[in-house]
């Protein structure tokens, strides 16, 4: 289906509105999996001409989408990656983990950011950055797309590298999210350390119900860390 290249248009209007000269995209994936991490990318992209074909990942067949990773990194596209693990999305739940692995990208950056724009319509971030969302964003907007292009493959890499310890979830195929197959071996073998446990997934599963975990209340001074996370998958 033909499709709208995406533009900087955002990226010019906040340079014209607020003065935002250095300008992230941030987008997200892994929030629908049953293992695995939450993974958010933030990238700056400037104003340049990106490489033909960048769009939302999720449009885009998975060997032109590695393929167009490696040339964003070739074009200069200066990013970061943050994750939250399965255990923090237990407990904080989805948005405060998501708002954690965004800070976290969006601290590693070697530039900070003085405007973010968060493919969505809901602002999981928040203060201290001054944040524009944008719906379908990651169609729209050419740094959200960049964004989604590289979290997509490099989570994508990240869970395939399961497969070792995990072969018969099928990471490598399903990147951790809903499939017969991993919906097969769950219910044969029951979750491991790098499933969610307080997912409703369990609920379907009466050998593995007993596991299921109670989300923890939000601790506000987790939400605070910076940096790039250094877990065990």
């Amino acid at each position: 289906m033909p499709y709208e290249p995406p533009t900087h248009s955002v990226e010019r209007s906040l340079r014209a509105t607020t003065g935002a000269r250095v300008v992230a995209g941030v987008d997200e994936v892994g929030r629908g999996a049953w293992a695995g991490p939450v993974t958010v990318c933030a990238a700056i992209t400037g104003l340049r001409r990106p490489p033909a074909g960048l769009t939302d990942s999720k449009l885009l067949a998975p060997k032109r989408r590695a393929e167009l990773a490696d040339e964003l990194e070739q074009w200069g596209a200066t990013y970061a990656l943050g994750h939250s693990s399965p255990g923090e999305i237990d407990d904080l739940g989805m948005t405060a983990a998501l708002r954690l692995a965004a800070s976290r990208a969006l601290e590693a950056l070697p530039v900070r950011p003085e405007a973010v724009i968060l493919d969505g319509k809901h602002d999981y971030l928040g203060a201290p950055w001054r944040v524009r969302t944008v719906i379908k964003g990651d169609q729209s907007c050419i740094a959200v797309a960049a964004a989604s292009v590289i979290a997509k493959v490099r989570r994508d890499a990240m869970m395939a590298e399961l497969d070792a310890e995990c072969a018969a979830f099928a990471f490598s195929d399903n990147a951790g999210y809903p499939s017969p197959v991993h919906r097969a071996a769950l219910e044969e073998l029951g979750p491991t350390r790098h499933h969610r446990m307080s997912w409703a997934y369990l609920d379907a599963m009466p050998r593995w119900q007993h596991l299921k975990k109670q989300r923890s209340p939000v601790v506000a001074p987790a939400l605070q860390c910076g940096g790039q996370l250094g877990f065990d998958f």
